[in-house]
């Protein structure tokens, strides 16, 4: 430590303890710089404080001088807690960094077109719990059908964005001949088993409205059920259908069903962050999404996804547990 720069602390330091003047501690203060031009660590500030006191004031009591040596043993752990505190600050500032990147590249490239079929409304909402969405929803168009894959990854981050971009990969290179739920839902499972981490898994919903004869075929990969609304007998019915999930093995079989729906019938397609909705009290009764559909089910197709969001939402504080995704399918009344 430069000698000068002890000596002229000491004497700023005996100024101001005979005159106590906000003049003198003002001079204290701005001499601080001089300790970060000559990179004089906090601890060495005490020490320098110490002998600068010793030297004014030989006669004070011994606890004084071990006070002193505690705190500096203090300062040093202090600083070393700092430093290892910026640098964990600075690695959380870089990994945000690539968050943010990684989000708008996901966002990109997922980008899917809305189905255009007549006699069909369509509405979703797809929010991610966190920074990256590990649901995924994916439209196909033909002009007489309409189809829509919603999958959701065991998994959070960037890996389950990757899987993700596994998934549009393998919808978009889809044969428009082959795009029946059965056999899409095979051919995705072939491509997640081949190009997927083995601790990564994907459960996925497909479905396809075919306009001419107002039918949704339907499979799932262990995915949550959709539920069918019945406009004439105001009935919820669940539409499972046996599969595994994708990914556990390659030549896994999934089974196909269909339903017939009727003018103001819809089809709800959701995730577990749905379905599973954790509030202060524990997870929500299965029913009320049902009441929450059926309190709306005069509504477009966007504001029953709107109004079950916003509804489950609220009850979450407005911070969401898990990735959430609801997509409706309804038919459409003939206008008179």
């Amino acid at each position: 430590m430069p000698l000068e720069v002890g000596s002229q602390y000491k004497e700023i330091m005996k100024e101001y303890l005979e005159s106590r003047s906000e003049k003198d501690l003002y001079v204290g203060q701005q001499f601080c710089r001089r300790f970060i031009e000559k990179d004089i660590a906090p601890e060495d500030v005490i020490s320098l404080h110490k002998t600068a006191l010793y030297e004014l004031y030989p006669e004070l009591q011994n606890e004084v001088w071990d006070s002193l040596d505690f705190l500096i043993e203090m300062m040093i752990h202090y600083g070393i807690t700092l430093r290892e505190h910026q640098s964990l600050i600075r690695k959380q500032e870089a990994i945000q960094l690539e968050m943010d990147v990684a989000t708008k590249v996901q966002d990109t490239i997922l980008k899917t077109r809305m189905p255009s079929v007549c006699g069909l409304d369509v509405g979703f909402i797809s929010e991610p719990a966190k920074k990256m969405n590990g649901d995924y929803v994916y439209f196909l168009n033909n002009e007489h059908e309409s189809a829509v894959a919603v999958a959701d990854v065991i998994g959070k981050g960037i890996p389950a964005a990757l899987c993700m971009s596994m998934i549009k990969f393998g919808m978009d290179g889809l044969p428009h001949e082959n795009t029946s739920p059965r056999n899409v839902l095979a051919i995705i499972n072939r491509i997640v088993e081949k190009s997927v981490d083995d601790s990564m898994f994907i459960s996925m919903f497909y479905g396809n409205y075919n306009a001419e004869d107002s039918t949704f075929s339907y499979a799932s990969a262990g995915h949550e059920p959709a539920l069918h609304f019945n406009s004439r007998t105001e009935v919820f019915t669940e539409l499972d259908a046996k599969g595994l999930l994708l990914g556990v093995i390659q030549d896994a079989e999934y089974e196909e069903r269909s339903v017939k729906l009727n003018d103001g019938d819809f089809i709800a397609i959701m995730t577990d962050g749905v379905t599973e909705t954790r509030t202060e009290e524990g997870f929500i009764d299965v029913n009320l999404i049902r009441s929450l559909l059926f309190e709306v089910k005069d509504g477009t197709a966007q504001q029953i996804a709107d109004h079950v969001y916003h509804h489950l939402s609220e009850l979450q504080n407005y911070r969401l547990s898990d990735d959430f995704t609801i997509v409706i399918f309804k038919k459409e009344r003939e206008q008179v």
